[in-house]
């Protein structure tokens, strides 16, 4: 169950990543070019997706957080390498540094397996 300082502070990024991937998702839509390339929209659906579901795994106590935290450290590292590639778009590059931020923290949590 949630409690712990790093577990809490795992959630909040799981949760804020969700949020600024979805409404990037939305920006890359309406920008069009090589934002809205399939595998670059789909990439970021995955991150907004595996944000929510370990947010709820860890959230509700579940003992595989590990897992889902684990494999949400990794696809929000290549989210993160892919919004790098359009740095030059400020909401890009926010969203690269949110997916960066809750890789790490994810990552953490993922070695803390119980």
């Amino acid at each position: 169950m949630a409690g712990t300082p790093s577990m809490d502070d795992c959630i909040r990024n799981c949760t804020d990543c969700h949020t600024i991937c979805l409404e990037t998702v939305s920006h890359c839509l309406t920008k069009g070019g090589a934002h809205a390339e399939t595998g670059h929209v789909r990439l970021m659906l995955d991150c907004v997706d595996i944000c929510r579901t370990s947010a709820d795994f860890m959230i509700r106590g579940s003992r595989f957080h590990h897992l889902t935290c684990g494999a949400c450290a990794e696809i929000c590292a290549a989210c993160a390498d892919r919004c790098d590639r359009m740095a030059d778009d400020a909401r890009m590059k926010r969203c690269a540094e949110m997916c960066r931020r809750c890789a790490e923290s994810c990552r953490a949590m993922s070695s803390m397996a119980s």
